[in-house]
């Protein structure tokens, strides 16, 4: 039986934040990230919130985040 990938729950509002700090637009780092631009912004705007490990750790890098900085906290 073919297991998944575990999936990583993102926030949104601190893609958002991170980016913006940078000063690098959404083309941009999706571009960095080996991502989709709508991919990208569905994920800022919390439409979508799941990530496969191997684009986290893309947009992790492309963003130069901390392993588990991008991940909602939980309470």
């Amino acid at each position: 039986m073919h297991q998944r990938s575990p999936l990583f729950t993102v926030d949104g509002a601190v893609i958002r934040e991170l980016r913006m700090t940078a000063g690098v637009d959404t083309s941009d780092l999706a571009e960095r990230a080996g991502i989709s631009r709508r991919y990208l912004s569905h994920l800022e705007n919390g439409t979508r919130s799941r990530m496969r490990p191997a684009a986290y750790a893309r947009l992790r890098q492309a963003l130069g985040a901390a392993e588990n900085e991008l991940l909602v906290s939980k309470e």
